[in-house]
């Protein structure tokens, strides 16, 4: 059965050359099919089409954005916006940005000084890949854009390989092919005739001055209200609901979207399947707002049925099983005639909720302690590494003197086995292994005066939230044909955020203390109190048992081992540890493994002999 996704979408894409205007033109019919009812405008040698957002030519410059852009200002009148960035881009150049927010990919094209400005919003909320030519740029929000229009190298990069089986995504700047990129969030691209930079426009100021959280808990409450008002009091807000699962972030949203407007719809996913079904507590959230609920379990046949088509649908390789039960959240929500959702993702990231956090925090007492002392204990804990009772102290030091980011990774599959046991040497010899690494230090260390708890927080911003989390929302609800937004994600939430005290948002081993404080009274206590879940897909208990999943991921891991990328041993041996070792650890490193090879039959045909 093929399904209706809906691959067509809001975005936005266009081609910049100067020097050529001809080759502008040639693009302009591949790049404006891949959006859904787009605006265009065509300069000499520039090009623009844009679908969900707007577009504008002032005096030879050529402005586009999709997204919700805001100016700080301009009043919320989109003309407005645009003329206001053309007057302050004419002025301050790429300094124009400090006074843009909200969620956007923009496009600033001045072919006559031959300059050209991409850009995306802070959290990174929209992504835009590009491609540098020669004498101009290719750009869109979506990577199959720009592979319908070829003139780059769209060979397999084999890093991306690699970065993807690392981080079960591609992370930015990298992209699947070779000749393609994508902005970080928060950056911007500059390209003046011919030379290219990427820079980040704005970085997060944290603070630890002490506040009174009593109040800013209150503003952060009226914050969200806020968003959440302003977008029940759009044209399409009889078309409004929101994802609830049942977690601290859903159920806030779902709660203030349930005191703006009634009915508040809420859409929620379960699964049959014992540790895994969340349902019970976005019912406690239904009871207590009074929202008006939809719920849909995801089954082994939904599974089966929609693996293969999301794999290909994706822009690129993307491992987060957790997309599969959102599109069928989504989908659900879109059948019911819902056409724009709220998602809970952030809330975590801002205010410090997941466990990692706290964990870390344990580890860095350890190198509190001066050097000395850490030399004997850490002598004293070698011999305890073979010792069952013991065992937990020697890992506890062993790990504590590995620097941040890179402690934060001791359980990523590729730092616990070594590359050779994964990947052939052919493969190795094409890739760095520390690039995964070397990325995330890049972000831990960017931040001024930032503490630990905040570089970890603001880590996650861009490989938890933008190149992840957001992606696999985003998509879920671009193949469901909705749109999505994110009330915690507003610019405002994100800027008290940062003058939270880490002590506030951290408070000893207490996760999300300052926020789960604020809601004290607006949520239950059963939700305040509960573990951080989501929408986790029981694939390797199912994988399992049904003959059909089995079947697709057979075929795939076999497919795998004809690419000359993997030893074929650890594709055995993988299969093998899903069926006989822990269901739910292996059957991840099965579904990312599967969803790669889905991903490359539709996408690319090709092996690594020949994108080498």
């Amino acid at each position: 059965m093929t399904l209706n996704l809906c691959n067509h979408s809001s975005g936005l894409a266009g081609c910049f050359n100067p020097a050529h205007p001809a080759d502008v033109i040639r693009t302009q019919d591949a790049l404006t099919n891949a959006l859904r009812e787009s605006v265009t405008l065509n300069l000499a040698g520039a090009f623009c089409a844009v679908a969900g957002g707007e577009i504008l030519e002032q005096d030879g410059l050529l402005i586009a954005f999709s997204g919700r852009l805001r100016h700080t200002s301009a009043s919320q009148d989109v003309l407005s916006i645009l003329c206001a960035l053309a007057s302050d881009y004419r002025t301050f150049g790429t300094s124009a940005l400090q006074k843009l927010s909200s969620s956007f990919a923009l496009a600033i094209l001045d072919p006559e000084r031959r300059t050209a400005l991409l850009a995306v919003d802070r959290i990174g909320i929209e992504q835009l890949y590009y491609a540098p030519q020669t004498d101009g740029l290719l750009f869109a929000t979506a990577p199959g854009a720009l592979t319908r229009v070829g003139s780059f190298d769209t060979g397999i990069d084999p890093q991306a390989i690699y970065d993807y089986l690392y981080c079960h995504m591609i992370p930015s700047p990298r992209t699947i092919y070779r000749g393609l990129r994508k902005l970080p969030a928060s950056h911007f691209l500059e390209w003046r005739d011919g030379a290219l930079r990427v820079e980040p426009y704005w970085l997060p100021q944290f603070a630890e001055t002490p506040i009174d959280a009593a109040a800013a808990g209150r503003e952060m409450l009226e914050m969200i209200e806020a968003v959440i008002r302003r977008e029940a009091s759009e044209p399409s807000a009889a078309q409004l609901g929101a994802f609830l699962s049942g977690g601290i972030d859903s159920s806030t949203v779902a709660g203030m979207l349930a005191r703006v407007t009634q009915p508040a719809h809420t859409y929620s996913i379960g699964f049959a399947v014992p540790g895994y079904d969340e349902m019970d507590y976005a019912r406690t959230a239904v009871r207590h707002f009074q929202t008006t609920p939809h719920e849909y379990y995801v089954t082994p046949d939904d599974v089966a049925e929609l693996l293969p088509q999301i794999a290909a649908a994706t822009g690129e390789p993307f491992g987060n099983s957790s997309l599969l039960p959102a599109y069928c959240c989504a989908r659900f929500a879109r059948e019911q005639g819902i056409s724009r959702l709220l998602g809970g993702d952030g809330g975590d990231e801002l205010f410090a909720g997941n466990e990692r956090y706290a964990t870390q925090g344990i580890f860095e007492l350890f190198g509190r302690l001066p050097s000395a002392l850490q030399s004997l204990i850490a002598a004293a804990a070698k011999p305890l590494a073979h010792v069952p009772l013991a065992r937990k102290a020697h890992s506890y030091v062993k790990q504590a003197q590995v620097p941040l980011p890179d402690r934060m990774d001791s359980y990523a599959f590729l730092v616990r086995h070594e590359p050779i046991e994964v990947f052939s040497p052919d493969f190795l010899n094409q890739v760095s292994t520390l690039e995964p690494l070397e990325l995330k230090q890049a972000m831990f260390f960017a931040p001024d005066d930032a503490s630990t708890l905040n570089r970890m927080l603001y880590l996650d911003w861009h490989f938890t939230l933008h190149d992840n989390d957001l992606v696999k929302v985003n998509t879920a609800c671009r193949l469901a044909g909705v749109e999505v937004a994110y009330p915690l994600l507003d610019d405002e939430v994100v800027a008290l955020s940062c003058r939270i005290p880490s002590a506030e948002k951290l408070r000893g081993t207490t996760l999300r203390w300052f926020y789960k404080d604020a809601v004290r009274g607006f949520l239950p206590e059963a939700i305040i109190n509960k573990k951080k879940h989501g929408f986790g897909l029981p694939f390797g208990v199912w994988t399992r048992s049904d003959s059909r999943l089995l079947a697709i991921t057979d075929d795939a891991l076999e497919s795998l081992k004809q690419r000359g990328w993997f030893q074929p041993a650890f594709l055995d041996q993988a299969r093998q540890l899903h069926r006989e070792g822990h269901a739910a650890y292996y059957g991840e490193l099965v579904w990312i493994l599967t969803m790669l090879e889905l991903w490359l039959r539709r996408n690319s045909d090709q092996s690594l002999t020949s994108s080498s």
